[in-house]
């Protein structure tokens, strides 16, 4: 402002900005609202933010042992045990398609009590998992997969919508 006094054009200036926005009490009722606009966002975050009780929260699980190495060829491992009975052990090597090849064994606590394990192999061949707790296919899953077989042999395909595509 001290530079507005000694300035003509910038006490012009201000004075034409202050003719063409109105009265300062209309420039004080627009900064009320605005103040008023954003307490209420603020009390509206407030209000939405997840109000975290005692039940709601988790235990922190403490990592008892974590190992990992890669040799930057494809072939990596790691192995990692929580305290809740968490455990995971995994071997990599290259497939021959480029991709990874997997095959490993991970252990987690049932409600019971009880300790499921599963053991896996993720290869050309797609993912197997052998466990107990899997159940059994269906009878009727491994009959479709039967015709399945069938039908390509006979050198039948499908389009994606399900559609024969040769007779």
């Amino acid at each position: 402002m001290v530079g507005a006094r000694n300035n003509p054009k910038v006490s012009c200036t201000l004075a034409a900005v202050y003719k063409r926005r109105g009265p300062a009490v209309h420039i004080t009722s627009h900064s009320a609202a605005m103040k008023t606009i954003i307490l209420a966002c603020l009390a509206a975050v407030a209000v939405a933010a997840p109000q975290f009780t005692s039940e709601l929260r988790r235990p922190i699980i403490q990592v008892l042992r974590y190992t990992s190495a890669d040799d930057g060829n494809g072939n990596f491992n790691y192995e990692y045990e929580g305290e809740n009975g968490i455990y995971k052990n995994v071997v990599g090597t290259p497939g021959s398609a480029g991709q990874s090849n997997m095959r490993g064994v991970f252990r987690f606590p049932l409600d019971d009590g009880t300790v499921a394990e599963v053991t896996f192999t993720a290869d050309e061949n797609g993912y197997r998992a052998e466990s107990p707790i899997i159940p059994a296919m269906p009878a009727h899953a491994l009959e479709q997969i039967r015709i399945a077989e069938e039908q390509r042999a006979r050198g039948i395909t499908f389009d994606q919508q399900g559609r024969r595509i040769n007779p």
